[in-house]
């Protein structure tokens, strides 16, 4: 009798682990694929988002890569601490491969992300003044969704250069405290995992941002 009541607690605790394990593998590929849901944990994109707030990103399968100005994006974090120069324009990262690669991309573990505005996409010639306008194309960028009065300073080594193919230029629309394109350089387009759709907490906040 006792032996199979062992067997049965036995039995039930495997069942509850598989459930638990099938659970966590479909969270995995929805959240590598499809969307998440991420804390906004920054303030280099104020007063867009704010710390505190939770938005819904859609994955790859859902933008498939095609980003356009404006657009705000998650992207995976730079080297802050590699040597940047002008002649050198490409944001540096960790390289990963089999088990590390499963490990940092996919299960995100030790992943650390950037969510930031795109102000320039492959093609595109972007120019900083020291007024600290942006210009893409020779063409002044009108920013409404900066603060009033907020200039773009020369933080970095980047304020002027032609965004290479497959490449965007990314700012904080908190220019004044956003580690972002001006110092990293541009960012190729593998390394955006999301595209920010909407603002779903706090509740009164809820809608397209």
């Amino acid at each position: 009798m006792k032996q199979i009541l062992k067997n049965k607690v036995a039995n039930e605790i495997l069942e509850w682990v598989l459930c638990f394990v099938i659970a966590y593998v479909i969270y995995t590929l929805i959240n590598f694929f499809i969307g998440t849901i991420a804390g906004i944990k920054q303030s280099s994109m104020y007063p867009t988002a704010v710390e505190g707030e939770r938005v819904l990103v859609g994955r790859r399968i859902l933008f498939n890569k095609t980003i356009l100005r404006g657009d705000i994006v998650t992207l995976e974090a730079p080297i802050e601490t590699a040597e940047y120069n002008k002649e050198d324009i490409y944001a540096k990262y960790e390289q990963y491969s089999g088990v590390n690669w499963f490990i940092h991309d996919v299960l995100d573990i030790g992943k650390k992300s950037y969510i930031k505005r795109v102000i320039a996409v492959g093609g595109d010639k972007l120019f900083i003044s020291e007024q600290g306008e942006v210009f893409i194309n020779d063409e002044l960028l009108e920013e409404t969704y900066l603060t009033e009065g907020l200039k773009t300073t020369r933080t970095g080594e980047y304020y002027e250069l032609v965004v290479p193919e497959n490449h965007v230029f990314v700012m904080g629309d908190n220019r004044e405290g956003s580690m972002d394109s001006r110092v990293f350089g541009v960012v190729p387009l593998e390394k955006i995992d999301g595209k920010v759709h909407i603002r779903i907490w706090p509740l009164n906040k809820i809608g397209e941002i």
